[in-house]
């Protein structure tokens, strides 16, 4: 059980060595559970040369020691960041590091007073999500299943898609069977989208009755074992018409020219911008409003970002999205998402269900 979080924790320190650190301040809770298994709500994280200790209130304390191994757990007295301050000092450490986009300006200035003088503060944000990016075997394999289940619910929603339903009503279901599935829950709230509405990257279920001759944008993903998945879907409700036919098309060859462009060493950009040169051709890149995709794994939103000009380079172990789209105000989108990820000679695309346009 602690094997992974001790040799996650073990590469951390190598890094904090080689930047010249003596210990790194963790406040993210997703980086919590990466690297010592805790999945409490509350405290704050401190990887040290010397060890790690983990600060919570008296909520947690018991769930912190039933779920760590080789972590020292510290109960908070008083303000959190002032009792990880006092640890701090009273351990000697010198140079520390911190995200300061993870820590509010209060929270900084009270570990810092309690920290005490002769200390360094040195801002060092996505150490953590640096290692958090390329996933190891088997966290890959909980990704694989999340990824199915996602696609398992999707496809069994499609049957509840008549004239009348509402967009909260299926995305009722769509949680509601993602739990009985097994996931802990939904990674985001659930995209529901019908009609015009589709145009809405983002757009949140509404109220709105499902009607003939229309399209559905269904984006949704699991949590499953702490990992997520992410898919979208398009349908049409009826024969669609040849211009929604040929937007579908620039949509799904635009993601095939994106997958196929994915591999270890490339940049994210050069992904990105494949999506981009087929859109084009359809005279629908101005369409397409968003990223080409985005990391994923502990969190629906993580490192590398697939996006216009990215110089990042996708490495083995990576997991990111796919997922062009074009959207049209007052008539509505089309987006297809999957979720691939990068091998060292290969790629694999964990989201199994058809891409092809759905008419119902």
């Amino acid at each position: 059980m602690s094997e992974p979080f001790s040799k996650r924790r073990s590469a951390l320190r190598t890094r904090l060595a080689a930047a010249g650190l003596d210990a790194l301040v963790v406040p993210q809770t997703a980086n919590w559970y990466y690297l010592t298994g805790f999945t409490g709500e509350a405290g704050a994280l401190v990887v040290s040369r010397k060890g790690t200790a983990l600060f919570t209130d008296g909520r947690f304390t018991t769930q912190a020691r039933e779920e760590t191994r080789g972590v020292r757990i510290v109960q908070q007295k008083g303000s959190l960041y002032e009792s990880v301050g006092q640890w701090l000092r009273a351990g000697g450490s010198k140079r520390i590091g911190y995200d300061a986009g993870a820590l509010s300006v209060e929270q900084f200035r009270r570990l810092r007073r309690a920290g005490g003088r002769g200390r360094k503060w040195l801002e060092r944000s996505g150490v953590v999500e640096g290692l958090r990016a390329c996933k190891e075997a088997g966290e890959l394999a909980q990704m694989r299943k999340a990824a199915v289940l996602a696609g398992e619910v999707l496809e069994s929603v499609l049957r509840l898609l008549k004239p009348g339903v509402r967009e909260v009503e299926i995305a009722a279901e769509i949680e509601y069977r993602m739990r009985r599935e097994g996931a802990s829950g939904a990674a985001f709230e659930s995209i529901v989208a019908f009609g015009e509405r589709t145009a809405l990257p983002h757009a949140r279920p509404t109220t709105r009755k499902l009607r003939k001759n229309e399209l559905v944008v269904l984006d949704l993903g699991a949590i499953l074992a702490h990992y997520c998945s992410d898919i979208t879907r398009t349908v049409y409700v009826g024969r669609a018409p040849k211009r929604i036919r040929n937007w579908y098309q620039g949509v799904l060859e635009a993601q095939q020219a994106a997958i196929a462009t994915v591999r270890a060493g490339v940049e994210c950009g050069e992904v990105d911008a494949a999506a981009r040169r087929v859109l084009a051709g359809y005279g629908l890149e101005r369409r397409f409003v968003h990223s080409t995709g985005h990391g994923l794994g502990l969190e629906v939103h993580e490192e590398p970002r697939v996006a216009r000009g990215q110089k990042q380079r996708l490495a083995p172990g990576n997991v990111v999205t796919i997922e062009p789209g074009v959207y049209v105000a007052g008539v509505g989108g089309i987006r297809i998402e999957d979720d691939v990820a990068v091998h060292l000679q290969s790629t694999e695309v964990l989201t199994r269900i058809p891409r092809d346009l759905i008419e119902i």
